[in-house]
């Protein structure tokens, strides 16, 4: 078996969609973390808009990884900050650094907007390899222990943090008729 070809990280486009909605779902699927909405959770992030980063991975086997930053509220900080998730890497190329690859990308671009900084819920010790450290920052329903920040252009921030409405998305919510079905998901951030 030949190694893993190094992969393009690039903006995702329209043309994307399905087989990112396919990636989250297998990355996700039967992880302890998960909460099985995170397909639908990305589907509503690109459709609103909300996904002010969206990046893809991709290699000569086609996509392989995929990070979304989106804007966040945090009440008593006020905007500028961002969150990132989901992120989610094809399952049989996962501990290869594309997730890796994805979110310090992603962090760049953050910076090149201005971003005051970016919240992630997931692993600390995964997070913290990228700079995220915990803060006084508090997501509702989810431990303290679980909520990291990194500061890009701002001091860090503390207060109640507010996602995207898409954070809010169900299976059920990818709604409508151009709903994606539910086949295939990855490194820990719903939210």
């Amino acid at each position: 078996m030949s190694p893993p070809t190094v992969p393009i990280v690039r903006d995702q486009t329209e043309t994307d969609v399905a087989a990112v909605h396919a990636l989250v779902s297998a990355a996700f699927r039967g992880m302890a973390h998960a909460s099985g909405t995170e397909p639908a959770i990305m589907d509503a992030l690109w459709r609103s808009g909300d996904a002010v980063v969206a990046l893809v991975a991709e290699d000569a086997t086609g996509l392989i990884g995929q990070a979304a930053f989106s804007a966040v509220e945090i009440v008593g900080s006020g905007t500028g900050w961002h969150g990132l998730g989901p992120v989610a890497v094809r399952p049989d190329r996962q501990r290869c650094g594309v997730g890796s690859a994805l979110i310090r990308t992603g962090l760049a671009r953050l910076r090149a907007l201005g971003s005051s900084g970016c919240i992630v819920v997931g692993d600390p010790a995964y997070y913290g390899r990228f700079g995220f450290r915990p803060a006084d920052l508090h997501v509702p329903g989810i431990p303290d222990r679980y909520v990291a920040a990194i500061p890009l252009a701002a001091p860090m921030a503390s207060g109640l943090v507010a996602f995207s409405p898409a954070f809010d998305a169900t299976g059920s919510d990818a709604a409508g008729s151009d709903a994606m079905p539910d086949t295939t998901e990855s490194d820990m951030a719903g939210r």
